[in-house]
């Protein structure tokens, strides 16, 4: 009896036309590192008294489908996971293609992910999918992902495929070019941020879960309120320049960037970053650390709080 191993496991991703609808086609192969994504209905104690001792039976509650999708930075699939967070791209170019995407947007598009354990057989349909948040850390070494946090509408559980293995539509397979840390720096209004240990990045777009009656359990959306662009950068106090900046509560441009040698690149743009005034400790004979929990604002000039430019050899998104 064959049994479920993630080894085997596959994802397709495509944008809905219509909320909670999965599209017959154009179902993209997304690379993953690891899923969380699946739907639960708890159950509630009876409340009930008068039949003795033992309850009576429990009552289903409503269905909560969401979760975590950890996908590697790359510059070809990351673009999808860019466009569900802030929405359609403006292209140009005639290949390689720019994609820029700008914070701001008051619609998300919404995708279904279908995810397979094909040995089991197991397919489960996510539709309705919109993205909450999405998080990824710079540093010296080690693998460079992102976790994507994404609130579903509902999960539809089959033991055949909706995007893999249809001959008519079969799902398309991008070229995996991944960055990886050492293709990454951080600038600060122009110039190289030196002395840079770690940074941590997280947009998120505060979704209100739209929570209306349903004989199905399922809600009616996901409407994204106030967004958040906030992070962290750890680096080695070796002069005074980003403290003097949060002491004057002044803001600044940082870009967070990656550019492989073929060309492809990834720049994330923060226009307004504000920076706490942090508390600035000698703990033993090693160097100095601080620490800035850096917060994000729309900038008044550009007219949005962040840009994140995509340059790979993907025609559209």
């Amino acid at each position: 009896m064959a049994r479920a191993q993630g080894a085997r496991a596959q994802m397709a991703l495509a944008f809905e036309t219509t909320y909670g609808t999965p599209p017959a086609s154009g179902f993209t192969r997304m690379p993953f590192a690891s899923t969380s994504l699946g739907a639960e209905q708890p159950l509630l104690n009876s409340e009930l008294l008068g039949y003795g001792r033992d309850p009576l039976a429990p009552i289903k509650d409503a269905v909560t489908a969401d979760g975590d999708v950890v996908v590697p930075l790359d510059a070809e699939a990351f673009g999808f996971w860019l466009k569900a967070a802030f929405g359609a791209p403006t292209t140009t170019g005639t290949g390689p293609w720019t994609h820029e995407f700008q914070s701001g947007s008051w619609t998300l598009p919404s995708t279904s992910i279908e995810t397979g354990m094909p040995e089991v057989p197991r397919f489960a349909m996510y539709s309705g999918c919109v993205l909450d948040q999405i998080t990824w850390q710079m540093q010296r070494s080690g693998l460079l992902t992102a976790t994507a946090r994404l609130v579903a509408q509902g999960e539809t559980v089959g033991t055949t495929t909706s995007a893999f293995g249809a001959p008519a539509s079969p799902p398309a397979a991008l070229e995996l070019k991944r960055f990886g840390h050492f293709n990454g720096a951080i600038t600060r209004n122009g110039s190289a941020l030196g002395n840079v240990v770690s940074a941590e990045i997280t947009y998120a777009n505060n979704l209100d879960r739209i929570e209306t009656i349903r004989s199905d359990g399922r809600i009616d959306g996901a409407d994204p309120s106030i967004a958040a662009l906030t992070g962290r950068i750890e680096v080695r106090f070796a002069d005074q320049t980003l403290m003097t900046q949060a002491i004057n509560g002044e803001a600044c441009e940082m870009e967070f960037a990656y550019v492989l040698p073929s060309g492809e690149s990834l720049r994330l743009t923060v226009h307004a970053v504000y920076l706490p005034r942090p508390r600035i400790e000698i703990s033993g004979p090693q160097g100095v650390q601080a620490t800035f929990d850096w917060q994000a604002a729309r900038d008044s000039i550009v007219g949005r709080m962040c840009t994140a430019t995509l340059v790979n050899d993907v025609e559209t998104y």
